[in-house]
């Protein structure tokens, strides 16, 4: 076999390996600058069905410039048929001595936080498309009114996953 082909090889080895057969849908939005506490991140999605199960999860990206230890998310799910869920949700961001949570070998940590199907799975129960809203409801202590412009933040994704059943 030439060279060229054991590299070939070995490059669609890797590919294969790095698939993620448990993904539907994952996509991210870039967060300019600063995320202002009234801009909402939106995702329109498609599932491929209404009877199997999902693991529904935001996903986000921080630096170092993120200066608090939790995160505070409005998500909104609009159904096909107009109706609207919002949940508020707070996730633990970094451990107690500071460090961020996440993976990532730079200042930049990847964080996979849960949305829905963590204590049963999601089932997208009506054809058609879903909108998925995040919005930023972080709050310091002692104040009332919200974070103006969150810094740290550089990127907001949403994700769908098969959910294992087994």
């Amino acid at each position: 076999m030439p060279k060229n082909s054991y590299w070939l090889v070995l490059l669609m080895g890797i590919l294969y390996l790095s698939c993620d057969s448990n993904q539907v849908y994952d996509e991210y939005q870039t967060v300019p600058n600063k995320w202002h506490k009234d801009a909402v991140i939106s995702f329109k999605v498609t599932p491929p069905d209404s009877l199997n199960n999902y693991n529904l999860f935001v996903n986000l990206r921080n630096t170092s410039d993120y200066k608090y230890s939790n995160l505070f998310l409005i998500v909104g799910m609009e159904y096909p048929n107009g109706k609207i869920t919002k949940d508020t949700l707070e996730y633990a961001m970094a451990k107690p001595n500071g460090e961020f949570l996440g993976t990532g070998f730079s200042d930049v940590k990847e964080n996979k936080l849960w949305y829905k199907g963590y204590e049963s799975p999601f089932v997208f129960d009506e054809s058609g498309e879903y909108t998925i809203n995040i919005q930023q409801a972080m709050r310091e202590n002692g104040h009332l009114e919200g974070v103006e412009e969150l810094e740290g933040i550089t990127d907001i994704g949403f994700r769908i996953e098969h959910a294992n059943t087994k």
